[in-house]
């Protein structure tokens, strides 16, 4: 009961950091923010846009939410470069198999151009598929673009950390990091944002979040409202 209520209480936290996120800001979605903790990002029931993106193997990928023919895990990750992306990425093989077999595609973004995409994770062979979106196309998209200071990029910098090396561009752009949920009909289900790039959702939440999709939560959850109004 406690590790179900822990993962409750997750859930609502991300509900209330993306709404109180939401209804802080001002502007354009797809602007570059100033900071992490002033982007816009897509919230669950948006439709998903359209984006390019490139392969590992540096070709063009379109994404059409209206050919979707399984529901998608969607990550976005800072780069190869960054330790608590890593981490999260080694992690998310805990939920990896479960989705798998829920029917859900597994994809991840980062910046980094595309012939880092591998190269530069601790574990080259992690099995997913990682696009590069070093143009923004995507990241502008979902509203998660934040540019990197002068001071911040100077002390990446001091810590071997390039990150226009990385992306090949001099955008100094990076995503907050991002974790979605996109059914079939191409509308987000489930989203985590977190300005804090060293807090990430744990797999044990997302794999909840996901089996609500699965279970078709929402339309059940209006059936019983309509069934209770019968009474």
């Amino acid at each position: 009961m406690i590790k179900k209520n822990k993962h409750i209480n997750g859930l609502v936290a991300i509900c209330l950091l993306v709404i109180s996120m939401a209804d802080a800001l001002a502007g354009n979605r797809e602007d570059i923010h100033a900071s992490a903790e002033l982007v816009q990002p897509l919230l669950p029931g948006m439709k998903t846009p359209e984006f390019f993106v490139k392969d590992i193997e540096g070709r063009d990928f379109r994404f059409d939410p209206r050919v979707l023919d399984k529901p998608l895990v969607l990550t976005f990750y800072r780069g190869g470069w960054c330790p608590y992306c890593n981490l999260h990425l080694s992690e998310l093989r805990l939920a990896e198999e479960r989705l798998k077999e829920m029917g859900f595609n597994i994809w991840f973004i980062s910046i980094d151009k595309p012939a880092l995409l591998l190269e530069s994770l601790d574990d080259p062979n992690i099995g997913y598929t990682i696009f590069s979106d070093s143009s923004l196309d995507a990241t502008r998209a979902f509203g998660l673009a934040f540019r990197v200071d002068d001071e911040l990029h100077e002390r990446y910098l001091s810590y071997n950390i390039d990150i226009e090396e990385a992306s090949g561009e001099k955008h100094h752009v990076l995503p907050a990091p991002a974790m979605y949920i996109i059914g079939a009909n191409g509308i987000i289900n489930f989203a985590y944002i977190n300005p804090d790039y060293k807090v990430r959702l744990h797999p044990d939440v997302l794999l909840a979040a996901a089996q609500a999709y699965k279970e078709d939560a929402d339309p059940r959850l209006v059936r019983q409202r309509k069934q209770a109004k019968k009474k």
